[in-house]
């Protein structure tokens, strides 16, 4: 299995949401996940980047956790980012984005982070 660096976008340090089971599984499976969200400092012993532009360094996945309202006015940081992939999960589809970001040269898919780590499709 090869291990990713993955930022989570609306990473939570509430156990009942699902960016934060994702948190968890991801590091289970090895992966390194970098949380971002705006008023967190850390999650889980990690610590939470408050802005996606202050990352920096290669990223394999970004999985997004938010709604199109927030993840539209993220486009040129995700741009510039130069993620391998981004995994939209349910309830954080985003077409236009999507569209701009496979222009971009950054494939995009419509899945659950932890169904394709559940079932070795991550």
């Amino acid at each position: 299995m090869n291990k990713e660096t993955v930022v989570i976008i609306g990473a939570s340090n509430n156990p009942e949401r699902y960016s934060h089971r994702a948190l968890l599984l991801l590091r289970k499976h090895g992966h390194e996940v970098v949380p971002v969200h705006p008023k967190l400092a850390e999650i889980e012993g990690i610590p939470v980047v408050a802005d996606l532009g202050l990352i920096s360094g290669p990223v394999d996945t970004v999985t997004m956790y938010v709604g199109a309202a927030i993840s539209s006015g993220l486009q040129d940081k995700l741009i510039a980012l130069k993620p391998r992939r981004i995994i939209f999960n349910p309830g954080a589809e985003n077409a236009s984005l999507a569209d701009a970001l496979q222009k971009a040269g950054v494939a995009c898919e419509e899945a659950c982070t932890l169904v394709l780590l559940n079932t070795g499709q991550f």
